[in-house]
């Protein structure tokens, strides 16, 4: 089995991963609540939730370590968990993700900022909405002040700009290349 690199306490790194062969991962809305469920209960207390979304065929999430050694663990029984109940449900079988999931380390907080725009406009990116509070499957009316989702620990990137929003919606196509390294390889 190749080395793979550990994620590191105190840390965020960009977690991600997509449906097998490019398939749906959630079938209907219950899916999408149960997937944040079992994050949130398998994260515990030690890994927080930055930023999220969650697309029909993949997630990504922005987190942050808070204990070494955990977060590999608690992605497998998450995983493990995820897809044997879809599996279930769907009378199913196999795979539901194209493998394991993708962990980039962020390396500077001008990149959570950068990534968490991104991954909030995906849903718009995508053609699902036009605006991105219309995604309910995100985290992104929690950074415009909306009470919920007590899970979702905005701070570090809200610290960081005055409107949110404003840095959201003006974004330019050109203003990726601060996450060439840390996207879908």
């Amino acid at each position: 089995m190749p080395y793979r690199e550990k994620a590191v306490q105190d840390h965020f790194y960009h977690l991600y991963n997509r449906g097998n062969n490019f398939e749906n991962i959630f079938f209907e809305e219950r899916n999408y609540k149960f997937l944040l469920n079992r994050m949130i209960y398998y994260f515990d207390i030690h890994i927080d939730i930055i930023a999220y979304v969650l697309m029909p065929n993949h997630y990504h999430f922005i987190v942050e370590v808070k204990k070494n050694d955990f977060l590999e663990k608690a992605l497998q029984k998450f995983c493990t968990s995820y897809t044997k109940a879809i599996n279930k449900s769907r009378n199913r079988v196999g795979h539901l993700f194209q493998g394991r999931y993708k962990l980039k380390l962020v390396p500077e907080n001008n990149y959570l900022l950068h990534l968490s725009r991104y991954i909030h406009l995906n849903p718009v990116r995508k053609g699902l909405v036009n605006h991105p509070i219309e995604w309910k499957f995100s985290s992104y009316s929690k950074y415009l002040g909306e009470m919920g989702q007590a899970f979702v620990k905005p701070d570090i990137i809200l610290d960081q700009v005055n409107d949110y929003e404003d840095f959201v919606l003006s974004f330019q196509e050109n203003q990726n290349f601060y996450l060439k390294d840390i996207l879908f390889d």
